[in-house]
């Protein structure tokens, strides 16, 4: 060989490397853990969540079994199993995990402190200690809130708009946790102006939930807040159930509740975070860091009726909530 042909097969060898390490870089396999924390795998609340974070994926790029490589979990509301899977995923040295909801995050921040996580549907993240700042998260975490504590006050609002002759409220929450205590305290703060007493109980599984709601009930004067957080989702049929049993009208943070035969919900619209997290996660997998990364706030609040349930409480529903639905079941 020619020594200018030499030096131009090694120019061009020189050149086509770099390119070939980008192009295998670029395919390397990643890996994502993805825990959700208030489903069971076949719930449909869950496969909606899911389904909107698969296909943000997919939409970047991302395609499970091509370039990355998904694990998921779902605990089913138990806290033991949430711990525990949050466990197995970060020792599957993730490249980022995703969290559905905030107890899940917290889970995946006890586990690790350097795998980045992103957090969908999370109440308050600041208060709740997982995040220094909205615009600074900190640490290895970020993602999309779905309301702060003070939110809560809306679903009392709107009971005593439904339902005025209300004066006695229990506040369901599954966990006395900071989420549960901040929701809680948030709407105790402003109940003597909706001349409400209001009763924090603890339902952690169906049967406590259903001895809680049946010791706290007296009359026809009782109403229920159930408040936000996914882990309680798996108790939904029987959240509904009691409520209905005792007459209770009941305000829900999520609009499944009322699907399946609750009276009102106001909340954040629940698959779109994990559209947008999808988008958190191309970024990191791209070399972006979750401090550096802004907690984003819901820009769309729905609320939901179930016109049915109000008739069989013997409830009207006011023309000015009516008109500010998003949705009405009749």
């Amino acid at each position: 060989m020619k020594r200018r042909e030499f030096i131009a097969l090694l120019g061009g060898a020189a050149v086509a490397w770099p390119l070939a390490a980008r192009a295998q870089q670029r395919e390397r396999m990643r890996r994502i853990g993805i825990l959700f924390g208030g489903f069971a795998a076949d719930d449909p609340e869950g496969q909606a969540r899911m389904t909107a974070l698969i296909q943000g994926l997919q939409e970047r790029g991302w395609t499970d079994g091509r370039n990355v490589r998904i694990e998921y979990r779902w605990a089913v509301g138990n806290p033991e199993r949430l711990r525990r899977y949050a466990a197995e995923l970060i020792a599957l040295a993730p490249d980022v995990v995703v969290s559905g909801g905030g107890v899940a995050a917290a889970a995946f921040q006890q586990a690790s402190r350097t795998v980045p996580i992103v957090f969908g549907n999370t109440a308050d993240p600041v208060a709740s200690g997982l995040v220094d700042s909205l615009a600074r998260p900190g640490r290895n975490i970020t993602g999309f809130m779905n309301a702060e504590f003070s939110f809560s006050t809306k679903w009392l609002e709107l009971l005593k708009q439904i339902a005025p002759r209300v004066s006695r409220v229990a506040i369901l929450r599954i966990d006395a946790g900071s989420q549960g205590i901040g929701q809680f305290t948030a709407i105790q703060a402003v109940a003597p102006s909706f001349g409400v007493e209001v009763t924090p109980i603890t339902g952690r599984d169906p049967a406590e939930t259903e001895r809680a709601v049946t010791a706290f009930v007296r009359g026809p004067t009782d109403g229920l807040i159930v408040t936000g957080g996914g882990i309680q989702q798996p108790q939904r049929e029987t959240i509904i159930a009691v409520a209905a049993r005792h007459q209770l009208p009941a305000t829900y943070p999520f609009r499944r509740f009322v699907i399946e035969g609750g009276l009102v919900s106001l909340g954040a619209d629940q698959s779109e975070p994990y559209r947008l997290a999808a988008d958190y996660v191309d970024r990191i997998l791209k070399g972006e860091k979750p401090a550096d990364l802004p907690v984003q706030a819901p820009t769309r609040f729905e609320t939901v009726i179930n016109l049915k349930t109000a008739r069989t409480l013997g409830l009207q529903i006011p023309d000015v909530v009516r008109a500010r639905a998003d949705e009405v079941i009749e």
